[in-house]
This record gives C-alpha cells, structure tokens and sequence, in this order.
C-alpha cells in the first residue's frame, strides 16, 4: 500500500495541477499522509527549475496549515483521531514520556520534526494535545518548514538533477546531525 502512495504521489508532479496538489500532499502530510512532500516537491522542480521558489512556498504553505490540523487533531481529538495517527507511526507508548519532555522543549521539537525526517503529524498532534502555545508552535513550524522546503528547492535549483540522489538519500540526515548540534550547542551553553 505504501509503495501504491509513493508512486501516486511521483505521478502528481507531471500533472498540470501539480502546484495544487503539491498543496494538498503538503496539507495532509503534516496530520496524517505517510509520504513527505519531497516526494512531489523534487521532480517539480526539476522540470522547471525557475519555479523552484515558488514551489517551496507552495509546499511550506500547506505544510504549516497542515500542521494546524494536526495541532487542532491533538487538542480536540486526541483520544480519537490523535491516538490512531500515533498508532500507525508506532508512538503511542511514547506519549507520557514524550509529554514530559514536550513541556519543557516543545518548540525545539516542533523546529527538529520540521526539518528531519521525523514523521511531523506526530509532533504536530502532540503540539495540540499538551497545549503548546499556539505562536511558539507557529513560528517554529512556519521556520522548520520553509527552512526544510526551501532548502531542498535552493539545491535543485543551485545543482539540478545531480542533487537529488544526495537530497532522497542522505539529506535526512544531514538535517538531523545539522539539529543535534544545534540543541547540542544550545545545551552546552546553559550548562557550561
């Protein structure tokens, strides 16, 4: 079934709505859907390499209005919907531990889940659910995600197809380790 959302999701970008639909794969991605935008995002791109920025924005756009559905999922429909989205990431024995660290980090979680890999929805739907504050929760996913998104189009655009193997691959990873330090240094810095 998953392979299925992948290739429905790659055979978007050819389409002439794909700038929409780029939308809306961006909207659901950040409270429910399993494949990231990057899926549609990168082969848009690469077809038309001008449009890059306007892409980025298309995509960071429905992702942080996503995130607020995600948000809401959390506040209002946690014991529902929210538990049954956690479940299929595998996270739901992880709420108590990660409602603990949530009150205290929450912002920082929200921009780290922006712009690895970590599957956003969950970080979006425990947002909502330990009553983050609505304008910290905002900015960092407004920051998170047009940092990720507009990141990946800088690099199509600066390097082309040669780029994408690199972004499918390893860029994941590059902002995850690009995040540690980050909370490392910050860390380091209160405690030293």
């Amino acid at each position: 079934m998953l392979r299925r959302l992948y290739d429905w999701t790659m055979g978007l970008a050819a389409h002439r709505h794909a700038r929409p639909a780029l939308f809306g794969v961006s909207f659901i991605e950040s409270s429910v859907f399993p494949i990231p935008p990057d899926v549609l995002m990168i082969p848009m791109v690469l077809a038309d390499r001008a449009k890059a920025w306007v892409i980025a924005l298309v995509a960071t756009l429905g992702s942080v209005l996503g995130a607020l559905l995600g948000y809401w999922i959390g506040a209002a429909l946690m014991d529902t919907v929210g538990q049954w989205v956690l479940t299929a990431y595998g996270k739901e024995t992880a709420y108590d531990q990660l409602a603990a660290r949530f009150t205290q980090y929450g912002g920082w979680a929200v921009l780290f889940a922006a712009l690895t890999p970590f599957p956003f929805k969950v970080i979006t739907i425990f947002s909502g659910a330990v009553g983050l504050p609505l304008p910290a929760f905002l900015l960092t996913s407004i920051l998170g995600r047009a940092g990720r998104f507009f990141i990946v189009a800088g690099l199509l655009w600066r390097f082309g197809p040669p780029i994408r193997t690199f972004i499918e691959e390893r860029l994941g990873l590059v902002f995850t380790i690009f995040m540690a330090c980050l909370l490392g240094g910050f860390i380091a810095l209160r405690y030293l």
